[in-house]
């Protein structure tokens, strides 16, 4: 696919002074004031708005949504095994496409803004390898434009069901670019055999793990004290994601600082949702102890919640009100979750707002980033890998 050469005028990166980006072959080449336009080169003018590098989705499940489906009348009881337990009903029921989903969920996200994902895929002795072979074609498909992760993800526990382990092995050996795993107390009620397997897996294929720790208080610290050990043990400094750390809102400040001064020495990061029912870490504290933290939606629109939308702005707002964030450079920490903290908690390369990136940008008529966050404006323009991808919110691709 050829890559138009662009130049956008008159533009303001992360809210500083108007300037002009060049756009050569899908990356910036240059940023500066008055810049002309070489030969053919087309100019767009962005009309002194505001500029920021594409948005990172941390932490989805592509696979599982609903997105511009018939309603789903949601009547799961309250526990994670009854949500469990009927999603793999209403797939068996349904024979639910995680190609066309998947599809679905992440052209909303491009024409929002979103050009990097991490989507966790899941795997089970029912689905088999489904799931993400579905997200593996929605990555082909899109690679013009986004880049997306998968994570080979066990949610249905991996010692609770024999051959969940091969199947992983054999997820990451087809694609899957992380390996995923689940609360080893709560699920699979052995978590020393649990992570042990897990590492494991993940050293014998090396890549990296993000490991959703739903786990309150007491058991989830235990688990998150046994991932720090297996990550040092297998040398996988800096390529370890906590999703979720529920136990860290809950821990008091001896034991929750030990953890994140350990976690900070290992490169161990976090990902959060900002979830609004349950204990959340302390985002602020997190990042003084040296603990990067990005953000993601979780599941959006499927049989666990009716809730959420594909807009990372949007979830940028949900964190800033989730940690009572007002400032205007607090409100900044929640957009850098989404942003800057995303790419480099999920690995993704060739990121951001200088010459030699690649060329994901928004604009946002904003008049800074607070504003970007709380108003939530349509997207006017998105440019993924050099490409005009959307304008005002709509896929032009």
């Amino acid at each position: 696919m050829n890559t138009p050469d662009l130049l956008l005028q008159n533009v303001r990166p992360m809210g500083e002074a108007i300037c002009d980006v060049l756009i050569e072959q899908g990356r910036i080449t240059r940023i500066g004031r008055a810049l002309a336009a070489p030969p053919g080169v087309q100019p767009i003018d962005g009309q002194d708005q505001l500029l920021l590098p594409g948005l990172v989705e941390s932490h989805t499940h592509l696979d599982k949504t609903l997105w511009n489906l018939d309603w789903y009348r949601n009547e799961v009881g309250n526990q994670l095994i009854d949500r469990i337990e009927n999603e793999r009903a209403y797939r068996a029921q349904t024979g639910h496409d995680s190609a066309a989903q998947s599809l679905a969920l992440a052209r909303e996200f491009l024409a929002q803004g979103t050009t990097r994902i991490r989507s966790h895929a899941d795997v089970d002795t029912e689905i088999g390898l489904r799931h993400v072979e579905g997200v593996l074609q929605t990555r082909e498909a899109m690679a013009p434009w986004q880049e997306i992760q998968i994570v080979a993800f066990p949610q249905s526990g991996l010692l609770q069901r024999p051959g969940t382990a091969q199947l992983l092995d054999e997820a990451l050996a087809l694609g899957a670019d992380v390996l995923g795993g689940l609360d080893p107390c709560a699920i699979d009620e052995d978590p020393v055999r649990s992570l042990d397997v897990l590492f494991e897996i993940a050293e014998r294929h090396d890549k990296p793990l993000d490991i959703h720790l739903h786990e309150a208080g007491d058991m989830g610290a235990f688990s998150l004290k046994l991932i720090l050990d297996r990550t040092e043990a297998h040398g996988l400094q800096g390529r370890v994601a906590i999703s979720h750390g529920f136990c860290l809102g809950d821990l008091a400040p001896p034991a929750r600082d030990a953890l994140l001064a350990r976690m900070a020495r290992l490169g161990v990061t976090l990902i959060t949702s900002a979830s609004p029912s349950r204990s959340v870490p302390p985002l602020l504290t997190c990042v003084a102890a040296g603990v990067r933290v990005a953000g993601g939606n979780d599941g959006i629109r499927d049989t666990w919640s009716p809730y959420g939308r594909p807009d990372m702005l949007e979830r940028a707002m949900f964190i800033g009100m989730r940690y009572n964030l007002r400032r205007d450079d607090e409100i900044a920490q929640a957009l850098h979750c989404v942003t800057r903290a995303g790419a480099e908690v999920c690995g993704f390369a060739g990121y951001g707002l200088a010459p030699g990136c690649r060329a994901d940008l928004v604009l946002v008529p904003a008049q800074g980033i607070a504003h970007a966050v709380c108003a939530r404006p349509p997207r006017s323009l998105v440019i993924a890998n050099g490409h005009v991808a959307a304008r005002d919110g709509q896929w032009m691709l």
